[in-house]
């Protein structure tokens, strides 16, 4: 099982930028993802084409389940 935290910012250029991080905790909470999110804002930790990160627009956690069936 693949799980991965997508946490997707606006940027300053009116874009949106997502960073994606994998494995994250199993009890991670909201207000902890916020505090990241609003840490990666004021630090100016990633930026895109369209600008620097400057609002937040979303987090999710997102479980994907992958199965086989011929593996060569």
């Amino acid at each position: 099982m693949d799980r991965r935290l997508e946490m997707t910012f606006i940027t300053d250029g009116g874009g949106r930028l997502k960073v994606s991080l994998r494995d994250p905790r199993q009890d991670i909470t909201a207000e902890e993802v916020q505090t990241a999110m609003s840490t990666i804002i004021a630090k100016n930790i990633f930026s895109s084409k369209t600008g620097d990160a400057s609002a937040v627009l979303s987090a999710r956690v997102v479980t994907r389940d992958t199965e086989d069936l011929i593996v060569v």
